[in-house]
């Protein structure tokens, strides 16, 4: 398949609006109209995996973390970044990458951990915000059930676990066509009333052209009217990290033990009272020693994120046990997650992890 048949179904599962502002999610390197065979998996990209990709035949790499984060003024080889820039286009190799809109999707890296320590009742640690937006439309009533479908099917109406949902009220609209219209009901020139309902519905902001392209196909007026409306509402199936809980608490200390056996990292970083009980575990793959405050408002028992600093230990107040269990080891199941999401979709394209550890930190 062309690599932007791919690339058009992981950006609508996970959307590039989700990402933060910092970020360069989606397509790095590549020509979209690239026939791909073979794609290879990796939290990173590092010049040894593209010699990987390379010697196993893949022309596409797909990565959580990007390849380039700033803008990139010239080519020249002089960092690793440039040369592997340099290194792909020379050998036909395309760079996809979800890193942050992968993180907040509700089948996020923070809660694939959580499921492998265990917990339940996920949820999300820090709800997505300003991603919503409310369409309002006025639809002939002979023509409801045609426009509602094309809505809904475009992506609008969705609501945590339920599809579908809209609202519909009865009414009665006015219009008057000129000389140059063509109009649905009525004759040009008079002013016509028609029986009509009003239909609301929810969508993600990421999906507002392909809505509103349906709305304008499906509908029979020959000039639409509707409204759009941006959101305050946090959305409760995705956000940054997660909170869970434990059916049967356990100690601090055998807490500590399961992240270091799930997460692979047997030196761990603490803080904090391994005596205390842990029933609600709040977690934030990667670096999230930002949600620490986050995490101690959800009531959690302990937290597990990357990259905490000496000073952030502190916000901990030994009110929560803090864990620093590795950048890498927090997200090191981004790449079956999107192993797993590309199958769903395309059963019999080739897929392989890479055999390259590209955590740049050793342990003693």
């Amino acid at each position: 398949m062309k690599l932007k048949e791919l690339c058009s179904f992981l950006d609508s599962q996970v959307p590039l609006s989700f990402q933060e502002s910092y970020d360069n999610s989606g397509l790095q390197t590549g020509n979209p109209d690239l026939e791909i065979s073979k794609a290879l998996l990796a939290l990173d990209i590092t010049e040894k995996v593209v010699d990987e990709a390379i010697s196993s035949g893949c022309n596409l790499i797909i990565t959580h973390h990007p390849l380039i984060f700033e803008g990139v003024k010239k080519i020249t080889g002089r960092n690793s970044t440039e040369r592997i820039i340099v290194k792909c286009i020379k050998n036909d190799i395309a760079v996809y990458s979800a890193h942050t809109n992968l993180d907040i999707m509700n089948s996020s890296v923070s809660s694939v951990l959580a499921g492998k320590l265990g917990l339940t009742g996920i949820s999300p640690l820090v709800p997505l915000e300003n991603k919503l937006l409310k369409l309002v439309t006025f639809i002939p009533e002979t023509h409801l059930e045609k426009v509602r479908n094309a809505i809904f099917e475009a992506g609008a109406g969705v609501i945590g676990n339920y599809d579908n949902c809209g609202f519909v009220s009865s009414g009665t609209g006015s219009f008057r066509g000129n000389d140059g219209s063509n109009p649905f009901a009525g004759k040009k020139g008079e002013l016509h009333f028609e029986r009509e309902v009003r239909f609301e519905t929810i969508l993600f902001i990421h999906n507002k052209d392909q809505v509103i392209k349906a709305l304008l196909e499906s509908h029979p007026y020959e000039e639409v009217a509707y409204d759009l409306y941006m959101l305050e509402n946090n959305n409760t199936q995705h956000g940054t990290g997660c909170t869970g809980i434990y059916d049967d608490p356990c100690s601090g200390s055998e807490f500590l033990h399961r992240v270091a056996e799930v997460t692979g990292n047997r030196h761990l970083r603490y803080s904090g009272d391994i005596g205390r009980t842990v029933r609600k575990v709040a977690i934030c793959g990667g670096s999230g020693s930002q949600f620490i405050r986050k995490a101690l408002l959800s009531g959690a028992d302990a937290y597990v994120t990357g990259d905490i600093k000496y000073h952030s230990f502190f916000d901990g107040e030994d009110r929560i046990l803090l864990i620093d269990a590795g950048h890498s080891e927090t997200e090191k199941y981004a790449t079956e997650i999107l192993k797993e999401l590309i199958l769903k979709k395309f059963p019999k394209f080739a897929l392989r992890f890479s055999d390259i550890n590209t955590n740049p930190i050793n342990y003693l």
